[in-house]
């Protein structure tokens, strides 16, 4: 009988374990750490946001807690009364806030503990309540902004309907249709005209150019045969024989340098101009001396007169 009862003995402490072993393995799956002392902080607020057990509880960034409990009301304006756990060596000062934020961008939430700079004398003790505010997050900003502009976009859109309404009822639209088609007429016609040059005119134009350049490149051919070397040395020659007769003409040896440079030359000519043009006089004034002088190869009657007499 006594070993019956050890047996037994055994199994319910056996049992006693595995209650108290399942117990704290539960909490730590939970998030609870079995192995510290925290002390335990109250919040209310009116909405969550999607904040749950188990949430993470910061200052700073550092995570500090968690969220233990959540109990809700929904008579009341503020239904959510929030409970978390920090460990117990943070002692919070007066003035701290239980802030409600955005933990990610997946939607979830956490708390942050907002604690206020400087030196504090007062804490607040276990089991306090604790002020709350919500902070929104980023989504909550992004969706407020977007809103903003869809209500601004909204507004263009509705002006601009109604320009547009405005537009219709008056003339201006059917005006600008007809200009638009009168546009598209006249890129017409000019489309064609440019086909038109493309295909008969280019072609003509193209062929000038090539027959011109042929002429060039043969005239050029033409330039780089010619003997151009003779031809300036013939035009040399040329120079230096008019050089020799500009010599000679300076010259006093040479006949056209003494016809040039000879006075006497010239007075004896102009003697003779003179003597011609008195002779010319002369003959015109009496033209019968000369011509019985040239008839009977003797004078004038008129002087045989004169001498008999």
């Amino acid at each position: 009988m006594k070993i019956n009862h050890l047996r037994e003995l055994k199994v319910g402490i056996l049992a006693i374990i595995c209650l108290v072993l399942l117990y704290f393995g539960f909490n730590f799956l939970k998030g609870f750490n079995i192995f510290s002392i925290v002390d335990h902080y109250y919040g209310v607020y009116p909405e969550l946001n999607g904040l749950t057990e188990q949430a993470p509880v910061y200052i700073r960034g550092y995570k500090v807690g968690q969220v233990d409990d959540i109990r809700y009301d929904f008579t009341k304006d503020s239904s959510f009364v929030v409970s978390i756990s920090i460990n117990r060596d943070i002692n919070l000062p007066m003035g701290t806030t239980m802030d409600l934020v955005a933990d990610g961008l997946l939607g979830g939430s956490a708390i942050a503990l907002s604690v206020p700079t400087g030196e504090s004398t007062s804490f607040y003790e276990d089991n306090s309540l604790l002020p709350t505010q919500i902070i929104p997050g980023l989504v909550d900003n992004l969706q407020a902004g977007l809103l903003g502009n869809l209500d601004s976009t909204i507004v263009s859109a509705k002006s601009l309907i109604d320009n547009v309404k405005g537009q219709l009822a008056d003339d201006h639209l059917k005006n600008s249709l007809a200009n638009v088609d009168k546009l598209s007429s006249d890129l017409t016609v000019s489309s064609r005209a440019l086909k038109d040059l493309m295909q008969n005119r280019v072609p003509v134009i193209v062929d000038n150019l090539d027959t011109a350049m042929a002429n060039i490149e043969v005239l050029s051919h033409d330039l780089r045969e010619a003997d151009l070397k003779s031809t300036v040395a013939r035009v040399d020659t040329a120079v230096d024989q008019v050089n020799i007769l500009l010599a000679e003409a300076r010259s006093t040896d040479g006949t056209l340098g003494m016809l040039l440079n000879d006075k006497s030359l010239y007075v004896n000519i102009n003697s003779t101009v003179q003597s011609a043009d008195s002779f010319l006089v002369d003959l015109k004034a009496n033209p019968r001396r000369y011509v019985h002088f040239s008839l009977f190869g003797g004078k004038d009657k008129s002087d045989k007169a004169k001498k008999s007499k």
